[in-house]
């Protein structure tokens, strides 16, 4: 919004960087602090019309931070928005109490949420159901966040196979896979695909190249698997120039463009892909059979959960098709800590020819018990995203 500033507040530089790609893409004018003392010299030698901060601050509290802006005559009047990573009501309601004017926990619909703050704060000015670079009148597009505590386990494969199977069910529906294992893709093996359109060359496109319209043209569909992909990179010396700090605007065009966005993120749970996991509509996350993959799992579900996840966000997925041996679903949740929505059969060689041959398993193996839990899974998860979506008034 042109003639607004923010000043965003975060010890964490890869969040302000995200937070702040998406606002100036919504035309505010951006500043950024990286502690809580060094925000309160910028709100008052700047004077900010907002203050977006997530009050988890190493250098002094939350309660100090609003009383210290509320208590100048420079600040007292300034919008202030929490976007925290802590869950926890006390929390929200000692923010609410001192002077915040939002709460908002980094979860699943966190950017429609900071969007319908900015409206009410601004009086309508922001533009929040508009989409950046294209592609407006289609809305937020459902996004799924495959992830996994453990390479291994067939997480690029269910993800590829699972995003052909929605494309299939939902014909109409635009879907976009993004490969975001770094620093080497991994789904374009699996699909066979071998052009040079990846998300390297994507975020190197300036703001004014990179829109919805020339995503939907260029993106390649792969014959067999239907979907649009984003590939990521083949060539570890072009993946270290990523410039990492576009992902989160490349996802949001993708979001405005697409039907479904099915981003495979791997084992990576980083700074980068954190912001991504917290707006996730649905989170697949996927889990082997042996033990040291399911501690890893019930580990990586303890930090996401600190992060202010919700549990029905996540969808577990054990998958038996990378080997017959180990845990049971029962002996796994139980470890893990909460329901496995989806057990994969195991499939003997099948699951690594269908790979070898770049094709999905739905059609290589009809037949196949694989198949129909493949279908029947695709069906629950985009249900349940719409049913998670619904309930948190994002539709």
């Amino acid at each position: 919004m042109s003639g607004k500033t923010v000043l965003i507040v975060d010890e964490n530089q890869a969040t302000r960087a995200y937070l702040a790609n998406i606002l100036r893409e919504r035309l505010f004018d951006i500043l950024e602090a990286g502690s809580g003392k060094e925000a309160l010299i910028s709100a008052w030698r700047d004077q900010p019309d907002l203050i977006l901060f997530d009050p988890n601050f190493s250098d002094l509290s939350e309660l100090e931070f609003i009383h210290k802006l509320r208590q100048n005559a420079r600040t007292e009047k300034t919008p202030l928005i929490a976007f925290a990573s802590d869950p926890s009501p006390a929390r929200r309601e000692a923010c609410l109490n001192a002077g915040a004017n939002e709460y908002i926990v980094k979860a699943s619909g966190a950017i429609l949420r900071l969007n319908q703050a900015l409206e009410r704060i601004f009086g309508g000015e922001a533009p929040a159901g508009e989409s950046p670079q294209g592609g407006s009148s289609r809305g937020k597009g459902l996004l799924f966040t495959f992830l996994s505590a453990k390479g291994g386990t067939g997480t690029s494969s269910l993800c590829a196979n699972i995003a052909m199977t929605i494309q299939e069910q939902h014909p109409e529906a635009r879907v976009v896979v993004v490969d975001l294992v770094l620093p080497i893709g991994s789904i374009a093996q699996i699909v066979g695909y071998e052009g040079e359109q990846n998300i390297v060359a994507v975020a190197n496109l300036s703001a004014r190249e990179l829109s919805g319209d020339y995503l939907i043209k260029n993106l390649p569909q792969p014959e067999l698997w239907k979907f649009h992909l984003l590939a990521g990179s083949y060539d570890p010396h072009q993946a270290g120039n990523l410039r990492v700090e576009r992902i989160g605007p490349i996802v949001d065009i993708l979001r405005a463009s697409f039907d479904f966005v099915i981003l495979d993120l791997g084992r990576s749970l980083s700074r980068i892909s954190l912001p991504l996991i917290q707006q996730a509509d649905l989170i697949p996350l996927i889990v082997a059979t042996d033990l040291s993959t399911v501690r890893l799992t019930k580990t990586v579900w303890e930090y996401l959960s600190e992060q202010g996840i919700d549990a029905p966000n996540v969808y577990g997925i054990l998958n038996r098709a990378v080997g017959l041996e180990g845990l049971t679903k029962a002996e796994a949740e139980q470890i893990i800590g909460f329901p496995i929505k989806t057990t994969l059969p195991y499939m003997g060689s099948n699951f690594t020819l269908a790979n070898n041959l770049n094709q999905p398993i739905i059609t290589k193996y009809p037949k196949d018990t694989a198949a129909i839990v493949f279908k029947t899974t695709a069906e629950e998860m985009v249900k349940l995203a719409r049913q998670l979506r619904a309930r948190a008034g994002l539709n």
